[in-house]
């Protein structure tokens, strides 16, 4: 059987499969070209993705710099510390777009020195940012002006939205540049899916369905691709707005935990104070002996409150700080034979001292806790004893150590390096380690408040702590100080227990405070020791009972009080008896005395609760000045 084809007659099975042939060639042809296509259009649309995702880091860069920024002209204008509340957030914001733009210049080489100028000039702004602050914090309000009016911190935003506004304009030209290349590959497929499919017209129903389908194919990823293209813009605003749903999350979520933590220890400890009072009081109404030991349990419970609420207020940087210029060679020493009672004997301690130690401005009964804090859990960290190294030293944090820890300052700081050979930190344990109620330990062993506390006393006292730690080795705990060029004291090595705390009845002092039974504890106190005590249960009330008695040496008063605060009291009492002297007592340390967490130089306080022989040396102690 033949076929005529042009005139010349060919065997019809050899036709067949020749066209046949051909058909199957056409075909794979056509197919490859689909898979081509295919392929280029999910390049496409990966590219697009990809410079949305660019242009949205870029987008929320600037947004974070820029509301930094307008926090801190607030600050400036306003002088209210609430305006620097969205600065750290916005630093924090910033290097995660660094980090993420970083990572994908690494991937995009022609993107990677615009990520390292806008590193640089970001790093700037910053700076900037915090010394107009830190300018205004000490009062220097026209050195702040000067330096925001010198437009070096103008010209760092001009450069970075410059920056940024070439890179979008950049990842523009790259989309439209592959959005036309698409366009030409789509236009050129076109044409050999045409000249195939007249060849195949023939063949067939099922080739004409194959290159219908290729053909659907096709204009469904060109579709997707523009449809990419348009939900790009919409992803950025839906991004930002789950950004801040996921960092309200986190708020909520450490909220949480740390409710939980204090509930959990305060329960405890509340239940110890009932316990023992009701205990002592059934023993009391029957007139048995035994009382003693319940009333202990009851102080020690309530030592124990006081203790984690300091704690609390660490971590948070609240703790109103009362700092001195000390000599830290002087503190290690004195501590020396204290730290060795708490270690044990199973733990040898060695402590290095350092030649030529700076100075540093730190409170220093934190700074002694902080150290505490940090011993205690060495001890437990070696169970079956070991060595423990504490080094002071002076150090220089340099540029680059202050780059990989954003929250360093460079400069000069002084070092004290406690090192234990105990069982040592794996990765995400060391990560944990400053976190609130974060502990190891077995149940009752600890709060999980020590290491935090540590970390927020350093940071409000402007320093730094580090981990350094391998498993099965040890670990190294460093606490920096920044360096001070303030004199010592010439009482900085005085004992506070050298202090003569009797109450004279000739002293009179005049306690206000607006709690009935804070008020009624407070005067039987001061009374128990020894002076003789007025009261009064508001400001106006005070006033009236020191007209009454000029002769008040000393007025105690609650600084949290309504419509008079203790330091509107004290202030308007000191206009009329210059030589009263004032003691302050407050339990929440937000309030007119305490500014940037730490004591007004000339005010005098004691916190809430306070032990009756603390209270002793503290009225002696302000009597005495």
């Amino acid at each position: 059987m033949t076929v005529k084809i042009l005139g010349r007659r060919f065997p019809a099975a050899l036709t067949y499969a020749i066209a046949l042939g051909a058909a199957l060639i056409l075909l794979l042809l056509t197919v490859s070209a689909a898979l081509w296509q295919t392929a280029a259009s999910e390049a496409l649309n990966q590219q697009v993705r990809d410079s949305a995702e660019r242009r949205s880091h870029y987008r929320v860069l600037l947004q974070r710099v820029t509301d930094a920024e307008t926090s801190q002209r607030g600050f400036l204008l306003t002088g209210d510390a609430a305006y620097l509340e969205p600065i750290q957030g916005a630093l924090d914001d910033a290097v995660t777009e660094l980090a993420a733009l970083r990572t994908d210049a690494a991937l995009h080489n022609s993107a990677a020195h615009d990520v390292s100028r806008l590193q640089e000039l970001i790093t700037a702004k910053f700076r900037e940012l915090e010394q107009t602050i830190l300018f205004m914090e000490r009062g220097q309000r026209r050195a702040a002006l000067e330096l925001v009016q010198s437009d070096a911190g103008k010209a760092a935003m001009d450069d970075i939205r410059a920056i940024i506004d070439a890179a979008e304009r950049n990842e523009s030209a790259r989309l439209n540049a592959a959005l036309t290349q698409s366009d030409a590959a789509s236009a050129r497929l076109r044409w050999v899916i045409v000249f195939a499919a007249a060849l195949l017209l023939g063949i067939g129903a099922l080739l004409v369905m194959t290159v219908r389908g290729a053909m659907s194919e096709l204009r469904a990823s060109r579709d997707a691709a523009l449809d990419a293209q348009h939900m790009a813009v919409a992803e950025m605003s839906a991004r930002s707005k789950a950004e801040d749903q996921v960092r309200q999350l986190q708020k909520m979520e450490t909220i949480g935990q740390i409710t939980g933590g204090v509930a959990h220890d305060f329960n405890n400890m509340l239940a110890v104070i009932m316990s023992a009072l009701q205990l002592a009081k059934r023993r009391l109404e029957r007139g048995e002996p035994g009382v003693e030991s319940f009333l202990d349990a009851a102080v020690d419970g309530a030592r124990r409150a006081a203790a984690l609420t300091s704690r609390l207020l660490a971590f948070a940087r609240r703790q109103p700080l009362q700092p001195d210029v000390l000599d830290p060679n002087r503190v290690l020493g004195d501590m020396a034979d204290m730290l060795r009672r708490t270690l044990g004997e199973h733990v040898a301690l060695e402590t290095v001292l350092g030649a030529g130690l700076w100075r540093v401005n730190a409170d220093r009964g934190e700074l002694e806790q902080a150290i505490l804090n940090v011993c205690v859990n060495a001890r437990d960290a070696m169970p079956d004893g070991g060595k423990l190294t504490i080094e002071v030293a002076n150090v220089f944090l340099d540029e680059a150590y202050a780059s990989a820890n954003i929250d360093v300052k460079p400069g000069q700081y002084v070092m004290l390096a406690i090192t234990d050979t105990g069982v040592g930190m794996d990765a995400e344990t060391k990560r944990q380690a400053f976190e609130p109620f974060f502990t190891t330990k077995e149940i009752g062993r600890g709060t999980g408040l020590g290491l935090s506390q540590v970390h927020g006393f350093l940071k409000q006292s402007g320093g730094h702590a580090a981990i350094y730690s391998e498993p099965g080795v040890g670990t190294a705990v460093k606490l920096y100080l920044p360096r001070t060029q303030l004199e010592l004291s010439a009482d900085a090595g005085a004992k506070a227990d050298t202090v003569d705390v009797s109450g004279d009845p000739a002293t009179l002092i005049l306690v206000v405070e607006d709690e009935d039974r804070v008020r009624s504890l407070s005067v039987a106190s001061l009374r128990d020791l020894g002076y003789t005590v007025l009261h009064a249960s508001s400001g106006a009330e005070a006033l009236r009972v020191l007209d009454a008695n000029p002769g008040v040496a000393l007025l105690f008063t609650d600084v949290v009080m309504p419509e008079m605060t203790g330091k509107a009291l004290a202030d308007e009492a000191r206009t009329r008896w210059p030589h009263l002297k004032v003691l302050y007592t407050t339990g929440y340390t937000q309030n007119a005395i305490v500014h940037n967490g730490v004591l007004d130089a000339d005010a005098r306080l004691i916190l809430k609760p306070y032990a009756l022989n603390d209270l002793a040396r503290k009225v002696r102690a302000v009597l005495d000045e």
